[in-house]
């Protein structure tokens, strides 16, 4: 599956400029815009840096037609197409995605790596959309990543430097931080494990163990340092915070009993721990026989299930078996007395809303544009929360899957 791409121009000061030609690029999914980059300089000699989505016409974003706002510094020598676009501003706009906002993010990632010995001589942007925008910095000191986020997911240089502290190689080093979403982050070697059998997820789930467990005695800290608390006691609220605007009888149904529901799974002796939030193999990078955790976006302080249960996410019952009982067998182990498995049933609807939750914000944090990225996201974890939950039973307000 391809795109079909249209790249509307802007200059450094904003003003547009025109359209180039539409063109062809093999790679479908939008937030890749390499392959955008690459092709306008290959087929019209054209330097430019893609800012931010317009428009697409799939009912997912991958394929079908595509258009960006992208800037030049200078008039490319292609004769552009006349294109009505709206430049007014947004609120919710990141940085990274107004005119002159890459080159200033550039500018201090260039200036950091000459800070740490290591100067850039090749940069080449990667993505960009409404949760990240990620460059590559190449140099004779090796490749760094600059990595910008929107507000909501600031905490993860506080993740970053805390696992880097406490689970050294567990994932990628945080070489700088500006505090207000930029990140310098070391390459990390290998290949984003989508789609990984479930024998290497047995291995993943073994190897990411060890970081959860140390993170106990910390999760203070780490809340202290701005990590989401998503602890028994503050999970309902922040879920019903985050669905005001979808107050429907689905909703209300599986908000009742949240909190009751809390209480059991806090009864089966878990501790709190540092969960990674979005925790299925694509975020694992397999590496000279090692796992190495990225995207730290979503984390938060909560019940370690939750990763558990996301690593298995979309597998048959039988398939994801092994993988949650070697989970439930590890804290068994580890905390005597505990109840992993029951903890594990009772958040499966809870896990499914909590994501209803997460691109609920996600929708409420970005510009219009761009929420097509999420457009279907919070009713398909509704539909799975609600599979998930089961009849109620007049004793207790909720039921055990």
């Amino acid at each position: 599956m391809s795109r079909s791409v249209t790249l509307v121009l802007v200059d450094a000061a904003g003003a547009a400029l025109g359209a180039l030609p539409p063109f062809d690029v093999p790679s479908p999914w939008w937030q890749e815009v390499g392959p955008v980059v690459a092709e306008a300089r290959r087929r019209y000699g054209v330097e430019v840096v893609v800012l931010r989505l317009l428009t697409g016409d799939a009912p997912q974003p991958m394929g079908g037609t595509v258009t960006y706002l992208a800037q030049v510094d200078g008039p490319p020598a292609t004769p552009l197409v006349l294109a009505k676009v709206d430049l007014s501003a947004d609120p919710l706009r990141a940085p990274y995605a107004e005119p002159g906002g890459p080159a200033r993010s550039l500018a201090w990632a260039t200036a950091e790596l000459r800070r740490l010995g290591r100067p850039a001589r090749t940069v080449v942007q990667q993505r960009t959309w409404n949760l990240s925008a990620v460059w590559r910095l190449d140099g004779p000191g090796g490749t760094a990543w600059l990595k910008q986020v929107p507000v909501f997911f600031r905490h993860e240089a506080a993740v970053l430097r805390w696992l880097g502290r406490a689970a050294p190689g567990k994932t990628s080093t945080l070489l700088a931080d500006d505090g207000d979403g930029r990140m310098l982050i070391e390459h990390v070697p290998g290949e984003d494990r989508y789609g990984a059998p479930v024998e290497e997820r047995l291995a993943m789930a073994a190897d990411f163990h060890p970081v959860q467990v140390r993170s106990v005695r910390d999760v203070a800290d780490l809340v202290a340092a701005g990590v989401p608390d998503l602890r028994a006691d503050a999970l309902p609220g922040w879920i019903r915070d985050r669905l005001v605007g979808w107050d429907t009888s689905p909703v209300r149904s599986l908000l009742a009993g949240l909190a009751a529901r809390l209480d059991e799974v806090r009864g089966c002796g878990l501790p709190d721990t540092l969960v990674h939030g979005d925790l299925h193999p694509g975020n694992v990078r397999a590496c000279d026989g090692r796992h190495v955790v990225i995207d730290w976006g979503d984390a938060f302080v909560g019940h370690p299930a939750f990763d558990a249960l996301r690593l298995v996410e979309g597998l048959a019952d039988d398939v994801a078996a092994p993988v949650l009982a070697e989970w439930c067998a590890r804290w068994r182990a580890e905390v005597p007395g505990c109840e992993p498995e029951r903890a594990v049933e009772l958040l499966r609807p809870v896990a499914a809303l909590r994501l209803a939750a997460v691109y609920a914000m996600f929708l409420d944090g970005i510009e219009a544009s761009e929420r097509v990225y999420h457009a279907t996201d919070v009713d398909t974890y509704f539909a799975q929360a609600l599979a998930q939950l089961g009849p109620a039973t007049p004793s207790d307000g909720y039921a055990v899957r």
